[in-house]
């Protein structure tokens, strides 16, 4: 490991470090002009409450990332913790994720997933490279749902948050 100001961690210290961090799981979804896509995201970061801002990260190769480039608003949807294999469906590469999925679109048109128990409606404000993703920053102008257990992403795997007492 390089202790160097501008060198990095080894991707695979790396990787290990934030395995033992867990996260929670949402699907993104966006239509940029050519049809909805979407993709699991576990970089979801409440960044503001005033102005309601979200952040989360995209690979700059992922087959979504044009669809979220183009996009003027998108969905986050929230992963109650029995809906691990719509997780899996949405992080798979090379399927049509919408093939079997229950989605329909909000009256503002964008795609969203008939059965997370919350989303978020957000309007794209910035999308900054960084690495080998974008980061987007997003205005929440909307929201629904809530009061479910969460889907967590933790040690390479999926799992139920459960509280501590």
């Amino acid at each position: 490991m390089s202790t160097g100001l501008h060198a990095g961690v080894e991707p695979a210290a790396f990787r290990s470090l934030f395995r033992g961090h867990p996260a929670g799981v949402t699907v993104v979804l966006a239509d940029g002009g050519n049809g909805p896509a979407g993709f699991t995201a576990t970089s979801l970061t409440s960044v503001s409450i005033d102005p309601p801002l979200v952040s989360f990260a995209i690979a700059s190769g992922s087959s979504a990332w044009p669809a979220v480039r183009e996009a003027e608003s998108l969905t986050v949807n929230f992963l109650s913790a029995e809906q691990h294999a719509l997780a899996t469906r949405f992080a798979t590469s090379g399927i049509d994720r919408f093939n079997g999925t229950a989605w329909s679109r909000l009256d503002t048109g964008e795609p969203v997933l008939a059965d997370a128990p919350a989303h978020l409606r957000a309007v794209v404000t910035d999308r900054i490279e960084a690495g080998d993703h974008h980061i987007v920053l997003a205005l929440v102008v909307g929201a629904a749902g809530g009061g479910h257990e969460p889907l967590v992403y933790h040690a390479g795997g999926y799992c139920a948050a459960a509280p501590l007492d």
